[in-house]
């Protein structure tokens, strides 16, 4: 199956973009999902996840109270709400899919990028003035 983003491009700081992770092939009611973050030559870097049950999420500290993620079972949809974009969010932004298991799990395993079997190929996003 495929994830696919889309959403990604050129801001000024202080903007917001949307993005969103489509996903055909499977359906994510069950399953727990992510948004990781990535510049060449760096380590993935943990973003946002959302568990399968859509009420739990969990964020990086340099993005929480501007980013929100949510999870739309229906359109089979994962999505990523960016606001008050700096030039530190540059990056590529990845989703991932897969199924932690528990609550305890989730917590515990979230923002592990080896958690994840799936992954898209990412959306460039760049904040710049």
């Amino acid at each position: 199956f495929l994830l696919v983003e889309s959403g990604g491009g050129l801001v000024q700081p202080g903007d917001s973009l949307d993005l969103s992770c489509a996903v055909s092939g499977r359906t994510i009611s069950r399953d727990d999902m992510t948004w990781f973050r990535q510049a060449p030559g760096k380590e993935r870097e943990f973003v946002a996840a959302i568990d399968r049950s859509g009420t739990r999420t969990k964020y990086v500290d340099s993005v929480n109270g501007r980013f929100i993620i949510t999870k739309d079972n229906a359109k089979n949809t994962l999505h990523l709400r960016m606001n008050t974009l700096k030039p530190e969010d540059t990056d590529i932004y990845f989703c991932a899919t897969d199924r932690l298991g528990n609550t305890e799990r989730w917590s515990r395993f979230a923002n592990d990028p080896g958690s994840y079997m799936y992954w898209g190929q990412g959306t460039q996003v760049t904040v710049s003035s």
